[in-house]
């Protein structure tokens, strides 16, 4: 992972162009990155995603580091994992999602509720790819599945009768995710009713499908997400990832357990986990401002 940084390094001094103390500022944020990564036992850099990277910004909070430092320190992950995801050293840029830090470390953004019902009803079924986009948007809430991982899913790793999906995430691990009642019945309506019309001669076993018949690329998904969102009348910006953060927060905060949802996510370290409190908390903090006499 060290090849990679001192890569990129080079690359910001010789075709960037960018000075030598800018050189030495990402230097430093990518060694504490590197420092944490090891710590953690991480060999791969595909093992990283969002929800690791907002980990690692909360620990370096804790370390000491100033919410200016951290804003720096954003920046300088958002450009090295676009770096990698343009050589295709990466398959995703985990660090697209994160915002800058205003005042300390940004907590992942979620939909409340309200907004995720809204989304899920606006869906016409009955117009062409309404029940395969249905289908994606369920599964991401109830679920709360990576991009890569919905994306890789397989009839054969689907068992819509037991109500679970197999899926290999971060470090080719692999972990059975419960799919819960109104995802199942989208998946079931969207794989009798919609996805034999996509399929093709050339069509492989994957869940879901393009108008090709081929295999749904994760920018196509991203694109799905954000339309839907956006014909759902939703303000913020929505994407896979966002689906994700609200599937475990509301599961944390109706009371789950946080082992329980640590393993539906597929977090090795229950501390990346823990950033999901953060946010628990924070909306407790806000309740109280709001209700309370003296808040």
């Amino acid at each position: 992972m060290t090849i990679q940084v001192d890569s990129f390094l080079l690359y910001i001094a010789t075709e960037r162009g960018l000075s030598t103390a800018y050189q030495l500022s990402v230097r430093q944020s990518l060694d504490a990155l590197l420092d944490w990564v090891k710590a953690k036992g991480v060999s791969d850099w595909n093992e990283l995603g969002t929800d690791e990277l907002t980990s690692f910004l909360s620990d370096q909070k804790d370390r000491g580091l100033s919410a200016a430092s951290l804003r720096i320190a954003v920046v300088h992950l958002k450009i090295f994992f676009r770096y990698l995801a343009s050589k295709k050293v990466i398959l995703a840029d985990p660090a697209e999602p994160l915002m800058p830090v205003r005042g300390g470390v940004h907590l992942p953004e979620t939909l409340n509720e309200q907004d995720v019902k809204r989304l899920l009803e606006s869906v016409d079924q009955s117009k062409i790819l309404g029940r395969r986009d249905l289908a994606i948007l369920e599964v991401f809430y109830a679920s709360g599945l990576r991009l890569s991982e919905l994306c890789g899913a397989r009839l054969e790793h689907l068992d819509l009768e037991e109500g679970f999906v197999r899926v290999t995430g971060k470090g080719n691990k692999t972990r059975l995710v419960p799919v819960g009642g109104k995802a199942r019945a989208a998946v079931s309506d969207y794989l009798h009713n919609e996805r034999p019309s996509l399929v093709k001669p050339k069509t492989s076993s994957w869940v879901f499908l393009s108008i090709r018949g081929g295999k749904l690329s994760p920018e196509r998904v991203r694109e799905i997400v954000k339309q839907r969102a956006a014909a759902a009348g939703i303000e913020q910006t929505v994407y896979p990832h966002l689906l994700r953060h609200s599937f475990a927060t509301h599961l944390l905060q109706n009371g789950a357990d946080l082992r329980v949802i640590q393993d539906m996510l597929g977090h090795a370290d229950i501390a990346t986990t823990q950033i999901y409190t953060h946010v628990d908390q924070k909306g407790l903090k806000s309740m109280h401002r709001q209700f309370h006499p003296r808040g």
